[in-house]
């Protein structure tokens, strides 16, 4: 017997099936971990976001759409709780905290934490559809559905999160020669 599909999970799971739902976390939580951490730009708000939206998307699966993927769904959850949080953060602290990227990627290689500053740095508009198709890959039509943009919105803040992070590069490879 092969692998349940996520229809079969969402069905049982919303049943109260407790080894169906633990076998839907297991499969979605790093993609959904991954984009959490790439629009929040923070390890233990990614945490936090994520099981938020698992949380969420379960406590929703009797309401879900069985005939669409599961994925999409959640990772448009993940999307807005991260950007419901940073936008509250922002709220009440009335600034971004860079240094909090520098404390929450300690342990990961110099290259990859210059990325994630880079990503970090962008507009959330920009950081969002930049995580979904290059961290997550989706493409720019399944990110117009997931985020119900136009796709030439998405291929706009694409190209143009794209250009910002070439132009940071090559400003870190001008300060290092």
């Amino acid at each position: 017997m092969g692998a349940r599909s996520d229809a079969d999970l969402v069905s049982a799971a919303a049943k109260g099936n407790r080894s169906a739902a633990g076998e839907l976390f297991s499969r979605h939580w790093p993609a959904a971990w991954r984009l959490a951490w790439g629009v929040t730009g923070r390890r233990e708000l990614a945490d936090d976001v994520a099981q938020d939206a698992f949380e969420r998307a379960f406590a929703a699966l009797t309401r879900f759409d069985r005939t669409r993927p599961f994925a999409p769904w959640l990772h448009k959850i993940v999307v807005n709780r991260a950007l419901d949080i940073l936008r509250r953060e922002r709220r009440l602290v009335g600034l971004e905290r860079p240094d909090l990227i520098e404390e929450a990627t300690r342990d990961i290689d110099a290259e990859d934490r210059a990325l994630l500053e880079a990503i970090s740095a962008l507009s959330e508009q920009r950081r969002v559809v930049i995580m979904l198709r290059f961290g997550v890959g989706y493409a720019p039509g399944e990110i117009a559905a997931l985020l119900d943009l136009p796709v030439g919105t998405v291929h706009s803040r694409l190209a143009r999160g794209l250009a910002d992070l070439r132009a940071r590069e090559k400003e870190r490879s001008v300060e290092r020669a």
